[in-house]
């Protein structure tokens, strides 16, 4: 057994499990894991590039039962890859990376109403190693957050793998971003710019597998090219690299409120045999529901529906009156943020007057004062009326183009409008 050294993940084919090794003399193999109701546990064992000789395949044989059961066991000790393999789950409600959005407060909230999985917002790889204010700044968790998958942004292997082996003890997986349209990224090779250098991608992830624990999982996150077929290619040669699941944003780089491309999104899943996660036009749990049932997805990606309404996963048409509720309960620090999030929540819940003049408030104290009496909420947590304005810190050029001494518009749609591509 010493002489095996695991270097892929583990990828799930119904009952069958399958892990990809390589003995010391870099030799690769692939363990096939079959679980029969008559026989119980079957291994099977080959190697894509050479007939292994018959001392070799004795030993690789001759492992014992137990010690292949720890393998699988500690390579499917991930509450990711558990939730994808859930067969009471219809399919994995995830939230989708949000610049300034999906931090840890939202991700409590939105835990509260079923959301399954949490992504945070991107994060700059190469300013999370060199910069320790970035580290603190950029990235909060607790021990309820999970699970939780990390997203870096970046244009070299080397800054995503030192990334993500700073971060790795605190979440289940990382995601690289090669999704988002921004100029600045696209200048600067990042987001979806990866699109047009697939080797980039594909050695991010050949080299971080190399160096994660094996219980951790390593996501990609994409748009559409141009066709299907080329879309289809790109998430399979991705796959070949090692990914424990795809996240595909059903719109290419060039698109913005034309809707989502079912068809090649079903294309891409059957096309792989890794999970895929729907991102796009998800504002209501039946509407997921719809998209699973026509794409066969295994998850489904809310970023703007979940903004508006975060019970979306739940069921709940609006936000509920108890997700406002809970809002002001959680522990803030920003008081942008703190008001930001609840003018999407809000937008069902007032008048047009009174949206006006919420949006419009200043103070943290206001704005606590002014929902107790329009919404009756009691019990609020006294230390979110005297909330400061400090941002809660930035890293790298992906926040240049987003102010953040900005007041609030009239309305929630202007904010969403100014900063929805950030979204990916």
């Amino acid at each position: 057994m010493q002489q095996i050294r695991l270097v892929n993940g583990l990828t799930r084919h119904g009952e069958k499990k399958k892990i990809v090794f390589k003995d010391l003399t870099n030799v690769e193999y692939v363990l096939i894991c079959h679980y029969g109701s008559k026989n119980g546990l079957q291994v099977s064992y080959y190697s894509p590039f050479l007939v292994i000789s018959r001392k070799k395949m004795f030993i690789i044989k001759h492992l014992e039962t137990k010690i292949i059961i720890q393998i699988i066991s500690s390579m499917s000790n991930n509450p990711v890859i558990d939730l994808f393999d859930d067969p009471s789950k219809k399919f994995v409600k995830v939230c989708a990376p949000m610049v300034r959005y999906s931090k840890l407060q939202f991700r409590k909230l939105i835990r509260m109403y079923e959301c399954d999985l949490c992504f945070t917002p991107m994060i700059m790889a190469d300013s999370y190693v060199k910069s320790a204010k970035a580290r603190a700044h950029e990235f909060q968790t607790d021990t309820d957050d999970r699970p939780l998958i990390v997203q870096f942004g970046a244009n070299n292997s080397s800054d995503f793998v030192n990334a993500s082996n700073l971060i790795i003890p605190y979440c289940d997986g990382v995601d690289l971003n090669c999704g988002c349209p921004q100029r600045w990224a696209l200048n600067d090779g990042y987001g979806a710019q990866l699109l047009k250098n697939p080797e980039i991608i594909k050695d991010c992830v050949r080299q971080l597998r190399n160096h994660l624990p094996a219980n951790k999982t390593i996501s990609v996150k994409l748009r559409l090219l141009d066709n299907h077929r080329q879309s289809v290619d790109l998430c399979q040669q991705i796959e070949a690299a090692g990914v424990s699941f795809i996240t595909v944003h059903g719109r290419t780089v060039l698109q913005k409120n034309e809707a989502i491309d079912q068809e090649c999104l079903k294309l891409i899943n059957e096309s792989v045999s890794v999970p895929v996660i729907l991102n796009g036009d998800i504002k209501s749990l039946s509407n997921a529901i719809t998209m699973q049932e026509y794409t066969g997805c295994k998850g489904m990606m809310s970023a703007r529906g979940i903004l508006h309404n975060p019970g979306l996963f739940a069921g709940y048409q609006n936000t509920p009156l108890s997700a406002v509720q809970n809002w002001l309960n959680i522990n803030h620090t920003n008081y942008l943020w703190f008001h930001h999030h609840l003018v999407f929540m809000c937008e069902n819940l007032l008048t047009k007057t009174a949206r006006n003049t919420f949006n419009q408030l200043r103070k943290a104290s206001d704005v606590v004062s002014f929902l107790e009496d329009q919404l009756h909420i009691p019990n609020v947590l006294p230390s979110n009326r005297i909330l400061g304005k400090e941002p809660g810190g930035t890293s790298g050029a992906y926040y240049e183009n987003v102010g953040i001494n900005e007041s609030v518009s009239s309305q929630p749609e202007d904010i969403v409008d100014s900063i929805i591509n950030l979204f990916d």
